[in-house]
């Protein structure tokens, strides 16, 4: 059977910090950067990309919607 592999964009100038995302994501894959964007918050990013699962939890509560979700099958 194919395994889901996810992947997430976050568009850093839009991210206002708010870290909704991050309790929402069930594989711990989003942290807020220890970096500010242009406007001074900390943004999301995917600290673990490698086991996101491409669920969508984090772009479905996140309020600005500039998390983009993308998911492909692996097989192997």
């Amino acid at each position: 059977m194919a395994k889901v592999r996810g992947a997430i964009v976050v568009d850093t100038e839009g991210c206002k910090g708010c870290g909704v995302c991050v309790p929402a994501c069930p594989t711990d894959v989003i942290l807020l950067a220890n970096e500010v964007n242009g406007k001074g918050y900390h943004y999301a990013y995917m600290e673990n990309p490698d086991v996101c699962t491409g669920c969508s939890n984090c772009a479905i509560v996140c309020p600005d919607g500039v998390i983009t979700v993308y998911r492909a099958k692996v097989t192997a």
